[in-house]
């Protein structure tokens, strides 16, 4: 489990979270949403250890997550960050088996090697695996590094908006081997996403900021309705029933 203790963190003065308390149960998925500028990135990099908190905690199984080494924690945890730079020319093949490090130190054994096969199959990338990262698509290399962070192996998997550079066709694919990568190899999963409709279709939890404050924090079915939506985006929205599930309308 990840439990967040009184957490804040400000950047030049402005609170970008704001006394934060929650709990992530093991198994399933938690989607993140909210507003631009809600906290929800620096959410998951603190988690995650990529930034450090002004106050408050960060848990793992009762542990002060500070306190484990990155070595370890890379063993448990692992992180899908928005902006990911390519160095060099680097097959798919190469970027997803850097996902093996905190196990391999760069000397992939067999055992490694099965688990890059098993990611660039979950992932539909093997006919790809050998293309370099500069000649793929954005939503090729999306998946490719979504790869990567399925191939560290690690109970908890922090993606931070993985949808980026996807169509329609492709979200949705995601959203299934996301869904199905909680299901069949019992990763806990913690996503940010904006669109509330996916968050709604494929996750266990939905956590809401605004503005760097917990709004709520529940299934799917209470958070979709207009009154909690329009207090979440500034917006109006429209809650109808589309094949027995909440479908939030705002494009009017």
């Amino acid at each position: 489990m990840i439990e967040v203790q009184n957490l804040s963190k400000s950047y030049q003065g402005n609170n970008v979270l704001e006394n934060i308390n929650v709990k992530f149960e093991r198994g399933g998925i938690t989607a993140i949403v909210g507003g631009n500028g809600a906290g929800k990135s620096t959410l998951l990099s603190i988690i995650s250890q990529l930034e450090e908190a002004d106050t408050g905690h960060v848990l793992f199984d009762g542990q002060n997550i500070g306190s484990i080494s990155r070595e370890l924690l890379a063993k448990h945890l692992s992180i899908l960050r928005q902006d990911n730079h390519l160095v060099g020319r680097l097959t798919v093949r190469d970027l997803v088996s850097f996902g093996r490090y905190p196990y391999s130190k760069g000397r992939l054994t067999q055992e490694d090697q099965n688990h890059v096969d098993t990611a660039l199959r979950f992932l539909d990338l093997e006919s790809l695996q050998h293309r370099y990262l500069d000649a793929l698509s954005g939503g090729q290399r999306q998946r490719a590094f979504v790869a990567m962070v399925m191939c560290q192996d690690t109970d908890y998997v922090l993606l931070d908006e993985p949808l980026n550079n996807l169509d329609m066709k492709h979200s949705v694919a995601m959203m299934k081997m996301i869904r199905r990568l909680a299901d069949e190899q019992n990763r806990t999963v913690l996503i940010v996403i904006h669109d509330i409709n996916f968050a709604a279709a494929y996750a266990d939890r939905i956590l809401a900021l605004k503005q760097g404050k917990l709004i709520c924090h529940d299934c799917p079915k209470t958070i979709m309705n207009s009154e909690t939506l329009e207090l979440i985006f500034d917006t109006p929205v429209k809650v109808e029933e589309h094949d027995g599930r909440p479908l939030a309308v705002y494009y009017r």
